[in-house]
């Protein structure tokens, strides 16, 4: 089978993207650099989604003092492999080198690759270099609307109107909500992008109806994905 590579390339919920401190700001305890990142279930997740569980595969080695992940993913009935590599993270090191390589191997294949687009603000935190609350509304700001560059998008469905009255953004959003609903549980994520210039109008005009959205869009992917223990 082949193998939709839009769809893995395709933006998460930004409910699903966790931030971390990546450096202190110097001469400053009370801000530091956020970095957007992946839980690596979610990766799994996105692979089972679009390449099927059978689909994808992969495995472990070691160079010098990284650990390496290959994912094999199938395509056209042949499997092709694509492998990026960790070191030790600060806790629980083995684990943490397993999950950072597996993640950036995912990326070798898209998954997540729009994240490094996003910017890396400095924010306030608190005494155990936590990203403190009141930041974190900010930082879901940057990842709604992100998209990476698609080749084969999926089309949001036109207006029915005439040719007098445009469709309200009430109308557009409702359109929109009928798409999720009725959209193939491997074509979710596509479908979600392609509804990003909506979003982006919804977040500035009708906040709730977008969180309405969201939910949805995180209920029905969380009903597709394959639960990992």
């Amino acid at each position: 089978m082949s193998v939709d590579f839009d769809a893995l390339a395709a933006p998460f919920p930004p409910d699903r993207v966790s931030w971390r401190i990546g450096q202190m700001k110097k001469g400053d305890a009370t801000k530091g650099k956020a970095l957007a990142y992946l839980d690596a279930r979610d990766v799994m997740g996105r692979l089972d989604e679009v390449c099927g569980p059978g689909g994808w595969q992969c495995r472990y080695s070691h160079a010098l003092n990284k650990t390496v992940c290959d994912i094999g993913v199938k395509v056209d009935d042949e499997w092709v492999w694509k492998a990026d590599g960790a070191g030790d993270s600060d806790i629980e090191a083995e684990k943490g080198a397993l999950s950072d390589a597996f993640k950036r191997a995912g990326v070798r294949w898209g998954v997540g690759r729009y994240l490094y687009d996003i910017p890396s603000p400095w924010v306030a935190v608190n005494q155990w270099k936590q990203i403190e609350d009141s930041e974190h509304p900010r930082l879901r700001g940057l990842l709604k609307g992100a998209a990476p560059v698609q080749t084969k998008p999926v089309e949001e469905p036109k207006p029915q109107t005439d040719s007098a009255k445009p469709l309200t953004l009430e109308e557009r959003a409702n359109r929109f909500e009928d798409v999720l609903r009725n959209t193939k549980p491997a074509d979710l994520a596509r479908a979600w992008a392609k509804g990003s210039e909506l979003c982006a109008q919804l977040d500035t005009a009708m906040p709730e109806r977008l969180v309405e959205l969201e939910e949805l869009y995180k209920g029905l992917t969380d009903v597709a994905e394959t639960p990992f223990a």
